[in-house]
């Protein structure tokens, strides 16, 4: 097999992952019984509008609709439900509008009405509302440290959750009394709903010194009035201990200078929403996964299969250091080609999950989780022969720049020698969007409309 053999079979196996989760197809089937009433639908992430337009299409026969919030770019028609598109991975003012008009949608249900919650990951940012005491730009602050501190997925929603009026169920405990069902894909390891966008339809058990415990683990520098509401023991307490949302501000926010909009989040009942929680946080909402990595793994080991290809899926819950899990995965490629161990070849090894990039002293390039681990799986290799990889954020997007990802060949560091470039160096400086740029390695595939998270594909032949 020659390098742009392995590359085309690569490609086909990851888009092969994506396209098993695209809104389109998994939407229909998972619909609940039309209601009676009317349905509102709201959402949030990058699969979101995707999410509506399946929704619009499939029910052109129902009292029909809502907001839902995506990321900027990733914007389709959806009918009767208005899209908004938002900041990310770090939220900006029409992240703090998107929220507001969502909870807007929510008044006047009764229980005969249905809401439907899209929800995708990347919901974090794009729906953002601080609790009363907090600003837009304490949330950004806080979000632009964690995204650079090595903290999990996990971690990083569990804070975010309690520095926010919408998530950890509160967004579903508004809609009361309509019947609330919560669509999902999930790009969080282990699926676990309360961390897909920090949970706007899902509570969870955690605690708001839950929070607090990971920015100090993570040497955070935590503005006065996050800690103040970090520290007030249990959310409910907190809320009694902060002014009431008639009182509250948002500054930073269009919707700030908006008195309309303002008066319209002020009339969520804030402590009835935090009973409701308390006491009904195992029903609040009806939760259905759509598409998850596990599933996208699946369809890419099927696709393996028709291609003469041994699939072994690794896990769909890879986390740690992407540079470290890069060392790893070389080890068992070199295993398989060497030994047939723990599969013979021709083979490909699948894995996903959201491994981190921990960015030290400042020294960022540009470059995002998927091109790291390929860097440093490259690096790794040293050149093996036989051996091919791909790596991509199945939403299209790798970090923050223009690419999912990349592939690597066995000629990927003497091709980069060649362009007067030293891998390891743009290893340390995580600089590895700039070398793969600069060989042509990159994984282009656009903005996918939807959000399983990382797909990484190694082809031993």
């Amino acid at each position: 097999m020659n390098n742009p053999q392995a590359a085309e079979t690569l490609r086909q196996i990851f888009m092969r992952a994506v396209d098993s989760a695209r809104p389109g197809p998994v939407i229909p089937p998972v619909l609940p019984d039309k209601p009676r009433g009317r349905c509102v639908v709201i959402g949030a992430g990058k699969a979101s509008a995707a999410m509506a337009a399946a929704v619009d299409a499939a029910w052109p026969d129902v009292d029909l609709s809502g907001v839902v919030v995506t990321r900027y770019g990733h914007a389709v028609p959806a009918g009767r439900i208005r899209i908004l598109e938002a900041a990310h991975p770090v939220a900006d003012a029409m992240s703090e509008t998107a929220a507001l008009q969502i909870v807007e949608s929510l008044r006047g249900l009764t229980s005969d009405d249905l809401v439907l919650a899209l929800i995708s990951g990347g919901g974090s940012a794009l729906m953002a509302l601080p609790l009363p005491g907090l600003t837009l730009g304490d949330k950004q602050a806080i979000a632009r440290a964690l995204l650079h501190s090595g903290a999990s997925i996990s971690e990083m929603n569990l804070v975010r959750r309690h520095l926010s009026a919408v998530k950890g169920g509160r967004l579903a405990a508004m809609a009361h009394p309509a019947r609330v069902v919560s669509l999902i894909i999930s790009d969080v390891p282990g699926d676990n709903p309360a961390d897909v966008a920090s949970g706007p339809t899902v509570a969870d058990g955690s605690q708001p010194a839950d929070a607090l415990r990971v920015l100090e683990r993570y040497g955070i520098a935590v503005p006065e009035a996050v800690r103040q509401v970090l520290q007030a023991g249990d959310r409910a307490d907190s809320e009694r201990h902060s002014p009431p949302l008639s009182e509250a501000t948002f500054p930073g926010s269009p919707a700030s200078s908006s008195v309309e909009a303002t008066r319209s989040y002020s009339q969520v009942d804030d402590r009835r929403v935090e009973a409701r929680l308390r006491d009904n946080s195992a029903t609040i909402s009806e939760v259905r996964l759509v598409a998850t990595p596990a599933m996208a793994l699946n369809a890419a080991a099927d696709a393996a299969r028709r291609l003469g290809l041994t699939p072994l899926i690794l896990g769909d819950a890879i986390e740690g250091e992407s540079r470290e899990a890069a060392i790893v995965m070389a080890g068992i490629a070199k295993s398989v080609k060497q030994y047939g161990q723990p599969v013979s070849g021709p083979a490909v090894l699948l894995s996903g999950g959201e491994t981190t990039v921990t960015v030290a002293n400042g020294r960022a390039g540009k470059g995002g989780r998927n091109t790291e681990f390929l860097l440093s799986l490259a690096c790794a290799l040293k050149g093996e022969s036989g051996i091919w990889a791909i790596a991509g954020d199945t939403d299209g997007i790798d970090g923050t720049e223009d690419a999912a990802g990349a592939i690597i060949s066995p000629d990927t560091l003497a091709r980069g020698r060649a362009c007067g470039l030293n891998a390891a160096d743009y290893l340390d400086a995580h600089d590895s969007y700039s070398y793969f740029h600069a060989t042509g390695d990159l994984l282009i595939t656009g903005p996918t409309l939807t959000n399983v998270n990382d797909i990484r594909v190694i082809l031993i032949a």
